[in-house]
């Protein structure tokens, strides 16, 4: 999902990272919270904390915890990780911004693994219902979850129409191009009193050769030896 942050970080969200708690800002929820590290690079080359804090990530005493945590770290709105919340919290406040006329829009990044959840559906058929135009949805469609292929654990196809059956707009992107992903963040809402999904076909791993797509590598922790091999392969050093 990192490509899906960069472009989000960089060219979509309105955000002040001097500000972060600006009431006018763009809300962004980190649904899969295990995914908290690419988030807190973002937040760090977006200037909202010192670049230096990710060398503490996980570690005993560092506000970078190991899934998304809100509690000192500017930028992020909500703790996240127990799969299945993230779209339900931003529902509540995507509506609270329509009701109050409040110009801010809320983005959810959910795994595809997150929407076997049914806390997911229900914010699916709820956002729907009350025409949340003012969010987005990204799934972050790399078809691997915890533990195993995500057409093996519980098929979502067809995954498009179930949403689209919940009254969303739905577009289907490439998941790395950052032109279509550009493009289709700043398209949304794609339809007046509708709220939008973006599935981003993704390969988890992407550009590590060893790492793409592969299970062994949603929990996997890289020695030195993978790091150096995998940024090689990406053209950077360590």
């Amino acid at each position: 999902m990192a490509d899906l942050l960069a472009v989000l970080y960089g060219r979509v969200l309105r955000i002040h990272p001097a500000r972060p708690n600006w009431p006018e800002r763009d809300r962004f929820i980190l649904s899969k919270g295990h995914a908290c590290a690419a988030l807190y690079a973002a937040l760090a080359e977006a200037d909202f904390f010192p670049t230096a804090w990710l060398r503490t990530f996980y570690q005993n005493g560092s506000p970078l915890a190991g899934h998304a945590t809100h509690t000192g770290v500017p930028g992020v709105e909500v703790s996240t990780g127990s799969l299945g919340h993230g779209l339900p919290i931003a529902c509540g406040m995507a509506l609270v911004g329509k009701r109050d006329a409040r110009p801010y829009r809320v983005f959810a990044l959910l795994s595809d693994g997150e929407c076997d959840e049914g806390s997911t559906w229900e914010a699916m058929l709820f956002a729907g219902h009350h025409q949340l135009d003012n969010l987005v949805a990204i799934v972050d469609y790399n078809k691997i979850q915890s533990i195993g292929r995500v057409s093996e654990v519980l098929d979502l196809h067809p995954f498009a129409e179930k949403w689209k059956a919940c009254r969303w707009s739905v577009r289907e992107i490439d998941g790395h191009d950052l032109q279509e992903i550009e493009r289709t963040l700043l398209e949304a809402p794609f339809l007046p009193g509708t709220p939008s999904c973006i599935i981003a076909h993704t390969v988890k791993g992407k550009g590590v050769s060893f790492m793409e797509d592969k299970l062994l590598w949603h929990y996997r922790t890289p020695s030195e030896e993978d790091l150096s091999n995998a940024l090689a392969e990406l053209g950077e050093s360590a």
